[in-house]
């Protein structure tokens, strides 16, 4: 038995430090008592297949098909947005500012305070230094340059949302941290001290000075290291301060909890929706642009009003899907709605309850066109309202607990 604890300990020695910490003591104790908990895992809020359908053979003959690998990286230079640290620290005019850094990385400036969600600004979203996707445009500015920043919020613990580096750069600032239960392990693993740690079960709320944030269901799943374990949660995550609210999707597959959600929260101001890297592989886990769209709808009570930024693409190559392709479907589903869409180069602050937004297809000047040309952009189908619903008619009471399942 000695010499097993031996070779045990070794191991846990030869364990990368980007892998993180699993839940232990206080901390695991309470993730065995959340409603979300059961059968020694987190449960999703609807059936959700996390392995790839289909064998791994079949994948692999898709992701290395020569032919289509070339489509999923851009061809040219991503026109990225030369944001500087005066362009953030003049204050808003609406009140609301947003700015996309790339795949699900956004900082969002509300009502006086600066919230940034899942920031990764490493050179690629893997444990290793040497292997893994890397990126496809740099970081639109240093962290350094971002300049103070309120609160990082954390929908989960991939590693294209939760960056080691990034966060013990973070850590060093008086920044607090919003996660999911079960992921303060890994941010004290790192060194961030536990008192600037907000860890949330979904339907928990916290405030951080004038931001009240909550954390959300979501269709996904999580892990880092070799054994995935479930024992940290996943969430979308609703961000309100005085005059304005704005919802992150973190990673999701399609749901009903979304109409749930906006019943209770919404309508928002902005919602940055996941629309990159799904698959047919992994149906359940991540959006289409198509889901998305409909994801957003259901945020604002079936009525396409606010502003909808399409994340979780352009930055990484993690599907099969053509590099474009997001940045397409996105902007095919919005006009098919008659809903307003933000398409912000990388690092492109834009207010969204603005009278414009940047929405041009910034992508086309650098991807490969696919066969038979670009489509013909046509106008919305319906008026594109600029302002945010009308709140009068939104719900009032609390938000219901997802039962696991």
């Amino acid at each position: 038995m000695t010499g097993f604890r031996t070779l045990s300990s070794g191991l846990r020695a030869l364990r990368p430090a980007a892998f993180g910490a699993d839940p232990a003591g206080a901390r695991l104790r309470r993730i065995r008592n959340s409603p979300n908990f059961a059968d020694g895992v987190f449960q999703n809020p609807e059936t959700a297949r996390t392995r790839p359908d289909g064998s791994m053979v079949e994948f692999a003959k898709v992701y290395f098909r020569s032919e289509e690998r070339a489509h999923r990286s851009p061809a040219g230079t991503v026109p990225v947005h030369a944001t500087t640290l005066a362009d953030l620290a003049r204050p808003a005019a609406t009140g609301l500012r947003l700015t996309w850094m790339g795949h699900s990385s956004v900082l969002a400036e509300i009502d006086g305070h600066r919230v940034l969600f899942d920031p990764v600004w490493g050179e690629r979203c893997s444990p290793f230094a040497f292997a893994g996707p890397k990126r496809l445009h740099p970081v639109p500015l240093p962290l350094a340059a971002l300049g103070p920043v309120d609160v990082v919020v954390i929908s989960h613990d991939h590693y294209d949302h939760l960056d080691m580096p990034t966060i013990k750069e973070l850590g060093g600032t008086d920044t607090v941290f919003a996660v999911p239960l079960g992921v303060g392990a890994h941010l004290e693993h790192w060194g961030v001290p536990a008192d600037r740690i907000r860890e949330l079960d979904w339907n928990e709320s916290t405030k951080v000075g004038g931001i009240t944030l909550t954390a959300t269901p979501a269709r996904h799943f999580c892990g880092r290291g070799l054994r995935n374990t479930q024992h940290t949660l996943w969430a979308s995550w609703v961000a309100e301060g005085e005059a304005h609210r704005i919802y992150h999707s973190g990673d999701t597959g399609y749901f009903q909890g979304f109409k749930e959600i906006g019943a209770a929260h919404g309508p928002f101001d902005a919602t940055m929706i996941q629309i990159g890297a799904y698959s047919d592989f992994w149906p359940d886990i991540h959006m289409t642009p198509e889901e998305g769209m409909r994801s957003h709808l259901d945020l604002q009570g079936g009525r396409p009003s606010g502003v909808m930024l399409p994340i979780h693409w352009g930055t990484f190559n993690l599907s099969t899907h053509a590099w474009a392709d997001p940045g397409e479907g996105t902007l095919a589903a919005a006009r098919a709605a008659g809903a307003r869409v933000a398409l912000p180069r990388p690092g492109e602050p834009f207010e969204p309850t603005a009278e414009t937004v940047p929405g041009e297809p910034w992508w086309r000047g650098v991807a490969r066109a696919p066969k038979g040309g670009w489509p013909v952009l046509q106008e919305p189908a319906a008026d594109t309202p600029g302002d945010v619903a009308d709140r009068s008619t939104e719900g009032t009471g609390e938000p219901e607990t997802v039962s696991a399942g």
